[in-house]
Formats: structure tokens, sequence, C-alpha cells
């Protein structure tokens, strides 16, 4: 697969040849593992230098699959293969909210621009079952981006400063019969941490916590 970063001089005819330019017809190549990684952070290398063309990373972000088994897909008119990612492909990277309550709608923004309001096909989901004051050390939550059908959903893990965001909109409710605290967005509540003791829900009249 020839494709180039910025350390390489970004040739623009090796990126057009992998983002599939001029290949009308053929089929992908099968390449096995791809020297693709994407970091935590959300940074795309290849071969350890890292794509600094946002546009050329928002192809590829376009062209990504996970398959059933967990392995994450590449697949171009050209060529396909596996990839590495480190922990899930996208970061959420801002937040905006309108409306309150079952109303609430939350929209987020991922590092490559793309805006996922969260709802029943894009769920937040968390590591809820913690106290309140452990959710500095719990993971994040993350957020399903999309998902085609037969294969595991593609994430954007929400960044710490989204997080904290995220949490000063907590309001009290029940999941699995636990009391907790978290969000509404597109008529779905989704928990984030455990209520504090003392901390009713009330968000639904048939919730039994």
């Amino acid at each position: 697969m020839n494709v180039t970063s910025d350390a390489f001089g970004e040739k623009s005819g090796d990126l057009r040849q992998i983002s599939g330019g001029d290949q009308k017809g053929r089929k992908p190549h099968q390449c096995g593992r791809l020297p693709f990684l994407i970091r935590r952070d959300g940074v795309w290398l290849y071969r350890g230098s890292p794509i600094r063309r946002k546009p050329m990373v928002c192809l590829f972000a376009s062209a990504l699959s996970r398959a059933a088994d967990g392995a994450y897909w590449l697949r171009t008119p050209v060529e396909e293969g596996t990839i590495e990612v480190e922990d899930v492909p996208f970061v959420a990277v801002q937040l905006e909210w309108c409306g309150v309550g079952r109303e609430q709608r939350l929209c987020f923004r991922t590092n490559i621009d793309q805006v996922v309001t969260a709802g029943p096909d894009h769920p937040i989901l968390a590591r809820w079952n913690v106290p309140l004051d452990a959710c500095d050390s719990a993971p994040p939550p993350y957020l399903t981006v999309r998902q085609a059908e037969g294969e595991l959903p593609l994430q954007a893990r929400i960044s710490r400063p989204v997080w904290y965001e995220l949490a000063a909109l907590a309001e009290p409710g029940c999941c699995e019969g636990q009391a907790c605290l978290g969000v509404w967005s597109a008529g779905e509540f989704f928990p984030l941490a455990l209520a504090p003791r003392g901390c009713r829900e009330g968000n639904d009249e048939d919730d039994d916590c």
C-alpha cells in the first residue's frame, strides 16, 4: 500500500492511488495486515509517521469497518486489509446540547469533524457501576459512531474535557434496578455513574430503584 505523510513529502499521486483514484472497475487487492496504526489520541500513522492531511484521514476513516471478530478493516477501491487500533478509532472532542430531560439532545463532534447525536442508534456506553467520585480514575465513556449490519460498532472515546461537560449534565435516574446518574439524549437515558447515597432517582415513575 503506497501512502505517504508529511514526513515523506505527501506525494499527491501516491495518496490518490490508495484513496482509489483512477481505479474504477478493479476488485480490491487483499493485503493482509496494513502498516497503519490509529493511536489512542486519534492520530493516524503510516509506517510510524503521522498522516497530517486531515482530508486524507477523513477519507480513510470513511473506509473503516470492524468485523464481527473485532478486527479493524480498511477497505478502499484499490486495496483492503486489517489495521491496528490502540483503543477505538475516533475521539469525541466537542459537545453541544439543547433541550432538557427527555427532550435533550447531545451532539458530539469527533476528531474527523463528524457530528453524532447520541440516541438509540448511537448509544453512550460507560462503566457506570462506580461511585461518582471514582469517575476520574474510571475509563471515559464511549460513543457509537456507526455500525454496519453484521459488524461491530465503530466507537469514539469521549475525551476527558467532554466527559466533564457530560457529567455536569447528569441527573438522577435508574438502570438495571440501581439508582444512578446519567444523561438523556433523543429520548434515551444513558447511565454514567452510581448515584450518591440520598440521591433519589426521578426520571421514570415506572423504574424501581
